[in-house]
């Protein structure tokens, strides 16, 4: 099966190599190449067949479904690892929603309430709630956008340090419940539940907000299984996900990928199950069959975006 690690195309403007994505700049655009990059522990440890052309076309699909609510940076999808963008200034705020109270990072929801804390800043949650328990409606809980560590928000740091004006953040949380909200009502229809995820806006020329980056993706968002979560809840299991941990987890067992210079490589039947899962939850997710592209991925791409050349 085809990959594509990484692309070094001439004439497509500027290259910011990103963990799965490469991003060419131009003028008024910018070009995202999604590659078949697997990336945990700050590093990229494992190409994953298909990886990239199911994030491309799960964001096209909720870019789509979710374009009433608030603009989208979509120009064009000349091919199936490629969105051209319209080029936005980023707003260096990380939007990050959660449906349900979950999650094992030392950050997670679930993590800091088992500790005592009740007050987020924004919101206060009862005592006695259950991990993998449904939150009352969706919760905002923002971040810092750093290349270093992100630093968790409230809105009373937004306002004061300035980091944009009040009038605007109301707007991009507005944004960001309906956005959820939709995900939700639409993953539901698909027998799926959009946990959490997280969103990136701009502001594009005219200054007006516009979502820019992926959507919904199963890198940037959890999903549960429907129709199993009630029954596995009350047997106190945890839900059934879409889960590309094991990946990670092996290399944690095999290695220190935080230190080891060199780390081993990921078995092949790991690989190929986790890009099986990956064509899984496209499917699943927009309903559509998963047509995989064959011949040479990075010849294709670059005679799709030659009227892109500068």
């Amino acid at each position: 099966m085809n990959i594509l690690e990484k692309t070094n195309f001439k004439n497509l403007g500027e290259l910011y190599v990103g963990k799965v994505r490469d991003v060419y700049s131009q003028k008024d655009k910018v070009i995202l190449i999604s590659t078949d990059r697997y990336s945990a522990f700050d590093r990229n440890l494992a190409l994953i067949p298909c990886k990239g052309q199911v994030l491309t076309q799960t964001s096209r699909f909720w870019f789509k479904q979710t374009k009433d609510i608030v603009k989208n940076h979509i120009l064009d999808f000349p091919d199936p690892n490629v969105v051209i963008g319209k080029k936005c200034k980023v707003i260096p705020i990380e939007m990050v929603v959660r449906g349900y109270i979950t999650g094992i990072t030392g950050t997670s929801l679930w993590t800091l309430y088992q500790k005592g804390q009740r007050d987020f800043g924004d919101f206060t949650l009862p005592d006695g709630m259950k991990k993998n328990q449904k939150l009352d409606h969706p919760l905002l809980t923002p971040t810092t956008k750093s290349n270093e560590h992100d630093r968790p928000l409230t809105t009373a740091d937004i306002i004061k340090e300035k980091i944009i004006s009040e009038e605007l953040w109301k707007k991009l949380a507005d944004a960001a419940i309906k956005l959820f909200k939709r995900g939700q009502e639409i993953s539901l229809k698909h027998g799926l539940i959009l946990v959490d995820t997280k969103y990136e806006f701009g502001l594009d020329e005219k200054g007006e907000l516009t979502l820019v980056d992926e959507i919904h993706t199963p890198d940037s968002s959890r999903y549960w299984q429907a129709k199993t979560y009630e029954a596995r809840i009350a047997k106190g299991l945890e839900p059934e996900n879409f889960d590309k941990e094991f990946l990670r987890l092996w290399f944690k067992e095999n290695c220190d990928p935080y230190k080891d210079k060199v780390v081993p490589e990921a078995p092949k039947e790991l690989v190929e199950e986790l890009s099986r899962r990956y064509i899984q939850i496209y499917e699943q997710i927009t309903g559509a069959s998963f047509k995989i592209e064959s011949g040479d991925i990075k010849k294709r791409i670059e005679n799709n975006l030659k009227k892109y050349t500068i």
